[in-house]
């Protein structure tokens, strides 16, 4: 199981980025546990200067922007 966590406070962006994490592991059939992150303390503590963030087992692999679909997709 892959450990997401999606770094926003809420914007339209953000809720659009974890839509598609959820969608493409379903698509995939890859069991994730996705964790949305708001508050800025802890956004602040990855480092990231613009969100969405997205974390993957604790690796930062996206900021700034809804990623493209295909990323996404290369990450399962």
């Amino acid at each position: 199981m892959k450990e997401i966590k999606v770094l926003g406070t809420g914007c339209a962006n953000c809720k659009a980025t974890v839509t598609l994490v959820q969608e493409v592991a379903a698509a995939k059939g890859v069991d994730i546990n996705l964790e949305k992150v708001e508050q800025i303390q802890d956004i602040m503590s990855y480092n990231i200067m613009s969100t969405p963030g997205v974390v993957i087992d604790g690796q930062v692999v996206h900021a700034g922007g809804i990623p493209a679909r295909s990323k996404v997709e290369s990450w399962f």
